[in-house]
């Protein structure tokens, strides 16, 4: 299964984040490259501990249901609701924001599947280091097809 922790599997997304432009049309969604980069960026700040966060109560009641679907091999469908919190709507320095995306990856590599472990995810809650690997690639692996790359 692919992760974050995995190197190879990290460089083929670097890869395609350096083929992403901003004016990359999205195939769904209401984001823009820029937007979108950012949106993933938050999206690791839990699993980094930058942004400490606590499972919201429907999260506690669905995720027995779906984790399994959610960190299983399937790649995530479109239109999956975004938690508020990682919503951006106003708009982006594109570049800035690639940079600080990639920063974002190398941190929570760096810090490890142990370190990621630690962290709890805002709707399931608390993960293991390998489950925040995955999330985290198929979170990245799910927006970098919206763009087409």
């Amino acid at each position: 299964m692919q992760s974050l922790f995995t190197p190879a599997d990290r460089e083929a997304l670097s890869a395609r984040l350096a083929a992403l432009e901003p004016g990359t049309l999205r195939q769904w969604g209401s984001m823009d490259p820029g937007q979108m980069l950012l949106h993933c960026t938050r999206g690791l700040e839990p699993a980094t501990g930058d942004r400490p966060m606590k499972q919201v109560f429907l999260g506690k009641l669905v995720t027995p249901f779906i984790r399994r679907f959610v960190l299983g091999e399937k790649s995530f469908r479109k239109q999956v609701p975004t938690d508020p919190t990682f919503v951006v709507t106003h708009s982006c320095d594109f570049e800035a924001e690639r940079t600080r995306l990639a920063t974002m990856i190398d941190r929570f590599v760096r810090r490890g599947s142990d370190s990621a472990a630690k962290a709890v995810h805002p709707f399931f809650g608390r993960l293991s280091g390998d489950e925040w690997g995955r999330l985290a690639y198929k979170h990245l692996d799910h927006h970098l097809r919206q763009f087409g790359v």
